[in-house]
C-alpha cells in the first residue's frame, strides 16, 4: 500500500508514466471552468445532479443502493434490493463528488465521502471481497458462491470502486476507499489463481480493467497491472458469447459483435493495458475496432450501440449454428435505425472513455474529435437541462405514431427503476469535464477542447505554465487563449483544429500562422506572460448526409454547426404540422438565433422548409404529394430536446434536391 506522503494529484486516467502514451490529462482540479457552455453545464451538475443523485442512492424508499452497504456491514437488516450493479452505481456517484471535490474544495462534500467510505470499509469482507448482494445473502444462507453467475456484475462493481478510490486519492489525498480497493484488487488476484475457466470468464462489462490499471498507475505496484494482463488473455480461451465480446480472444477479433457498453469498457481497459506494455498486437486489435465503429456502426451523435436486440453478425449467412442473441447490440453494418435506435448513455460515455485513451495513446485529434462529437451530443442528451431527470436510450427520432411501446421510452425520469446505472455515469462525466480539456506530453501543452477556463498545470518537465481561455465555443468558433504564467524556455502550445472545420485562422499578438485544416497546429516559441493566440474557426450551419448503405437516413439530411447536432421537435411547429411532412431544401438558409431552454443557453436556427400536409390514416402508399407550401422552422441542438414536455423529434429529416 502508499503512504499519504506520496500523494500528487494526477490527472483522471493518469498516463504521466505510461511509457506508451504520448499525451497524459493535467491534474485534476488543475482547470477552472469560467463562463460559456461547460461552466454553465458544471453549475448545474454542482447545484443540481449531484444533490439529486446523492439523496436518490440514500433514499432506501426508492432506491436501495446505499441501504445495500449499510446492511451489508451490519449497520441495519434487511435483504439485498435491486439490481446487482447497484453497488457500482453508488462507486460512481461517489466518484462524481470526488469530481467536484477536486474543482470546489467544499468541505461539506469532502465530509459526505468520508461518511460514506466509512460504511463502505466495514462492508467489505476480511478477504477484500465486497459485493452487497453476495455478502448479504451469504450472511442469511451461509454460502459463500462468487463469480459463478455469468450475468454476475461483481467485477464491474469492483472496476467502479477501483476507478472511484484512484478519482477520491488525487482529488483529497485520503488513502481511506484507495485501500479498499487495495484490499477488493488483491481479493481478485488470489481469485483469478484458482478459478475455474468458467468462473474467471464471468466478468461482463468490464469495468474493472480500467480499474485495476488506474490502482497499478496509483500505486506502482507491478501485480496490479499483471492482474489486467491475464484478465485480457483468459478472455475467448473457454467459450463465450459475441454478447460479452468473449466468443474468440480480443486479439483475433475483427469486428465489433456485442452489447455496446460491455464492448466501449473492453476497448478502453485494453487501452489502458497497451498504455502500460507496449503490446502491439492489442493496438491492431483496437485499431481494428476503431474502423469498425467509427466508419460503420456509430451514430452521427457519437452514440454506440443501435439495437435494443440483434443476433450475432457472424449469422448473417444464416448458419444456424453461430447466430446468438445480443442484448443492447452494436448491430450489423450501417444498421442505423433512428426511432428505435438504443444508444444507451452508459455506451455513450464508453465512447468517451475509450476515445480518450486512444487520444492520450497516439496524439491523434481524430480521436478527440469523437470525444467531443459523443460528450456534446449523445453523452448530454442523457441529462435534462436542470439536471435531475434522464434518459437511458437516446435515440435519433421519436414519434407518438410510432407503433410500438420500447422498453425504455417515454420522457425523462428522475429515477430510471429498470436500470439507474446511466444517471451516475453520466453525472461524473460531467463532474470531470475539466479533464477533457488539455493535455501535456514531452513538446509541451495540447488544448483539446475549448471552453471559457483557466488552466494552472505543471509540464512534464516540471515548468509551471497557466493560460485563460476565452471563447463562447461551441456556439462562436473564435477563440482566444492568454498565457498568465509562461514557462522559461521554449514551449509548444498545441491548438486542435476539429476535424469537421474547413476554415481556419491563427495568430500570435495579431501576427498570423499558417494553419493547416485537421489535427493540432503547433505553436513553438519562448513565450511570455501577455501573449495571446487567437484561432478562428469557420463554424456554417451544414447539411450532413449518410452513407447510402444507411437506409433509413437515405436521401435524408441532419443540420450540424460546429460540433453540436441539431433536431427537430414538434413543440416548435404549430397546430396541425407534422415532423413527417417536412422536406428540407437543399439549398435551405439558416439563421442563428439565440435560444434558453430552462437555465441553458444555446444558439437555434431557423430556416424555411417545404410542408407537405401528408395524411396518410391506414394507407400504405400513396401517390407523391409535392407540395411547394413553405414554413419557418427551428432546429435545437439535439442534447436539449424533450426538455419541454413530451414531442415528436427528429435528426434526419428527408430532403429537396431541385
Amino acid at each position: 500500500m502508499i503512504s499519504l506522503s506520496a500523494f500528487a494529484q494526477k490527472g483522471l486516467v493518469n498516463t504521466l508514466a505510461s511509457p506508451y502514451a504520448k499525451l497524459s490529462s493535467v491534474d485534476m482540479g488543475s482547470v477552472q471552468l469560467t463562463k460559456g457552455f461547460w461552466a454553465e453545464r458544471f453549475a448545474v451538475c454542482k447545484n443540481a445532479m449531484v444533490p439529486h443523485l446523492w439523496a436518490t442512492y440514500h433514499d432506501a424508499t426508492l432506491c436501495h443502493s446505499f441501504k445495500n452497504f449499510e446492511i451489508a456491514a451490519g449497520l441495519d437488516t434487511g435483504s439485498f434490493k435491486g439490481p446487482s450493479f447497484h453497488d457500482g452505481d453508488f462507486y460512481k456517484t461517489l466518484e462524481a463528488v470526488a469530481g467536484l471535490y477536486a474543482v470546489t474544495k467544499d468541505p461539506q462534500l469532502d465530509k459526505m465521502m468520508d461518511e460514506a467510505i466509512a460504511v463502505i470499509a466495514k462492508a467489505q469482507r476480511e478477504d477484500g471481497y465486497v459485493y452487497t448482494k453476495s455478502i448479504i445473502e451469504q450472511k442469511q444462507s451461509g454460502k459463500r458462491k462468487m463469480f459463478d453467475d455469468k450475468l454476475s456484475f461483481e467485477a464491474y462493481n469492483f472496476g467502479h470502486l477501483m476507478t472511484a478510490a484512484c478519482v477520491h486519492y488525487r482529488a483529497t489525498g485520503k488513502t481511506t476507499l484507495l485501500h479498499v480497493a487495495e484490499k477488493a484488487t488483491d481479493f481478485l488476484i488470489g481469485f483469478y489463481n484458482t478459478a475455474t475457466p468458467e468462473q474467471a470468464r464471468n466478468a461482463i462489462c468490464p469495468s474493472h480493467y480500467m480499474g485495476i490499471v488506474e490502482l497499478y498507475r496509483t500505486t506502482e505496484n507491478k501485480k496490479y497491472l499483471a492482474l489486467a494482463e491475464k484478465l485480457i488473455d483468459i478472455r475467448g480461451k473457454t467459450e463465450g458469447t459475441d454478447d460479452n465480446s468473449d466468443r474468440v480472444p480480443f486479439r483475433d477479433m475483427k469486428r465489433v459483435v456485442g452489447h455496446a457498453v460491455r464492448a466501449n469498457y473492453l476497448f478502453a481497459g485494453v487501452a489502458d493495458v497497451y498504455a502500460e506494455t507496449g503490446d502491439s498486437s492489442l493496438l491492431s486489435a483496437l485499431n481494428r475496432m476503431w474502423d469498425d465503429v467509427v466508419l460503420r456502426k456509430m451514430y452521427i451523435t457519437g452514440g454506440c450501440g443501435a439495437l435494443y436486440d440483434g443476433v450475432s453478425v457472424d449469422g448473417i449467412s444464416y448458419n444456424p449454428d453461430t447466430v446468438q442473441k445480443i442484448h443492447q447490440a452494436y448491430g450489423k453494418d450501417y444498421q442505423l435505425p433512428n426511432l428505435s435506435a438504443h444508444n444507451e448513455t452508459c455506451a455513450n460515455i464508453g465512447n468517451v472513455l475509450w476515445n480518450r485513451r486512444m487520444l492520450e495513446l497516439t496524439g491523434d485529434s481524430r480521436y478527440a474529435d469523437v470525444v467531443e462529437l459523443a460528450l456534446y451530443n449523445s453523452v448530454l442528451s442523457g441529462v435534462s437541462m436542470d439536471g435531475d431527470k434522464f434518459f437511458y436510450t437516446n435515440p435519433l427520432a421519436a414519434s407518438a405514431s410510432y407503433p410500438y411501446n420500447l422498453r425504455w421510452s417515454g420522457g425523462r425520469e428522475r429515477y430510471i427503476a429498470l436500470s439507474n446505472c446511466c444517471p451516475p455515469n453520466l453525472v461524473r462525466t460531467i463532474a470531470e469535464i475539466s479533464n477533457y480539456m488539455y493535455s501535456v506530453s514531452d513538446d509541451g501543452l495540447y488544448i483539446d477542447m475549448y471552453g471559457g477556463n483557466v488552466l494552472k498545470a505543471i509540464l512534464k518537465d516540471g515548468a509551471a505554465i497557466s493560460v485563460e481561455q476565452q471563447t463562447d465555443y461551441p456556439w462562436d468558433g473564435r477563440i482566444a487563449v492568454v498565457v498568465k504564467e509562461a514557462p522559461v524556455k521554449e514551449t509548444g502550445i498545441f491548438m486542435r483544429i476539429p476535424g469537421w472545420c474547413k476554415k481556419a485562422s491563427l495568430s500570435v499578438n495579431g501576427k498570423m500562422v499558417e494553419v493547416k485544416l485537421g489535427g493540432y497546429a503547433k505553436l513553438l516559441r519562448k513565450w511570455k506572460t501577455g501573449d495571446k493566440i487567437e484561432l478562428v474557426l469557420d463554424m456554417p450551419a451544414t447539411l450532413i448526409e449518410a452513407n447510402p448503405l444507411v437506409e433509413e437516413t437515405r436521401n435524408q439530411v441532419a443540420v450540424k454547426r460546429g460540433p453540436v447536432v441539431y433536431c427537430l421537435e414538434s413543440v416548435d411547429l404549430k397546430a396541425g404540422q407534422q415532423l413527417s411532412d417536412i422536406v428540407i431544401p437543399a439549398d435551405v438558409k439558416l439563421q442563428q438565433q439565440p435560444f434558453k431552454i430552462d437555465s441553458g443557453n444555446m444558439m437555434a436556427l431557423e430556416g424555411d422548409v417545404r410542408l407537405l400536409h401528408n395524411d396518410w390514416g391506414r394507407e400504405l402508399y400513396k401517390t407523391l404529394n409535392d407540395s411547394t407550401l413553405t414554413i419557418k422552422v427551428r432546429w435545437i441542438p439535439y442534447y436539449a430536446w424533450a426538455n419541454r414536455g413530451k414531442s415528436d423529434m427528429s435528426v434526419w429529416l428527408p430532403v429537396g434536391r431541385r
